[in-house]
């Protein structure tokens, strides 16, 4: 292992002298995604792309990315373009772009398979994509030479029942929110947990939140940092009509059964992700729970969960007398 100086230095060598050790990589068949927005990760997926080309690597690509309008493909050649459903099943190893809302709009394809997954970030937080752009092609050359950290992530499924049947079903990386949508009106709520009732709360929502996302909305919301290795689900109400009402965490096993009550005055919406909201009518179960396939994450060598919190959270921020490192005399 390089010492830090040395480490330092490497990302700015020649990409040919950088690479040139590699005989036999840990991955051949390389996955590249990004999302539309900033031109900043456009700009990261050529020079990612050109890389896996120089290090004589095969380029894959999904649709959506090939086609994002400020990606020029004529900067890249022999680039694979499949559809993203196909690209979990084809790679052995996927790079995606962009902020952590790009790796969870990429676990919905590659969450069936075993494919890990290396988040690049070009977003704010990244504490799924863990990697900054400037280090890109040094941390390849650790993962291609088989330094890595695998780091398996679980999910939750959602579903919409009436009268047993499911009318809509949905998953997450980070979360389940019930809220209210554009209401100002709480939400009148009933919750059981395994069968068991839990309460009826009047609150602008619900957040079931994976350790994953504990460092997202529910976060915000007051909930716990929950260690991505705990087998947990957090529940974290939102803004309850109670002061005594605080945030529970459960097994991961745990199924979570929401009826909206009848005296509900307000249209309740629910959301796995962020993604477009479902209506939940007053006849209508919502259930939640474990999914049953999980998200692979690599990292590269060094990863450390409680130094992500520090820095983006920014722990670190402290007079220089309250050091962690104190100096000896």
């Amino acid at each position: 292992m390089e010492n830090s100086a040395q480490s330092a230095r490497l990302p700015h060598l020649n990409t040919s002298e950088l690479f040139n050790e590699i005989k036999n990589p840990a991955f051949r068949r390389i996955g590249l995604m990004g999302r539309a927005g900033k031109r900043t990760v456009t700009t990261t997926l050529v020079q990612i792309g050109q890389t896996i080309h120089e290090m004589g690597m095969s380029l894959i690509m999904d649709v959506e990315t090939a086609n994002l309008p400020t990606l020029d493909l004529t900067e890249l050649s022999q680039v694979q373009i499949v559809k993203r459903s196909l690209i979990g099943e084809i790679c052995d190893l996927v790079i995606v772009v962009g902020g952590d809302g790009s790796i969870l709009h990429a676990a919905e394809a590659l969450a069936g398979y075993r494919v890990p997954v290396l988040g690049v970030n070009r977003g704010r937080l990244g504490f799924l994509a863990d990697v900054n752009p400037d280090e890109v092609a040094f941390k390849l050359r650790e993962v291609l030479l088989g330094d890595y950290q695998l780091d398996h992530r679980f999910l939750l499924t959602m579903e919409i029942r009436e009268d047993g049947k499911v009318l809509f079903e949905d998953m997450a990386l980070n979360d389940v929110v019930l809220h209210a949508g554009k209401s100002v009106h709480m939400i009148d709520f009933q919750m059981k947990i395994d069968g068991q009732d839990v309460y009826r709360q009047h609150s602008d929502g619900l957040i079931a939140a994976t350790p994953t996302g504990s460092t997202a909305y529910a976060l915000s919301g007051g909930g716990p940092i929950i260690h991505p290795s705990m087998d947990a689900i957090c529940l974290v109400p939102m803004h309850p009509h109670t002061l005594s009402s605080r945030p529970i965490v459960v097994s991961g096993t745990s199924e979570i059964v929401i009826q909206i009550h009848k005296d509900n005055r307000t249209q309740p919406m629910v959301s796995a992700d962020g993604k477009a909201s479902i209506a939940l009518e007053q006849n209508h179960r919502l259930h939640i729970r474990k999914h049953p396939d999980k998200l692979t994450l690599l990292h590269p060598p060094g990863f450390d969960f409680y130094e992500a919190c520090r820095t983006k959270l920014h722990w670190n921020v402290h007079a220089e007398e309250f050091s962690l490192d104190e100096d000896e005399d």
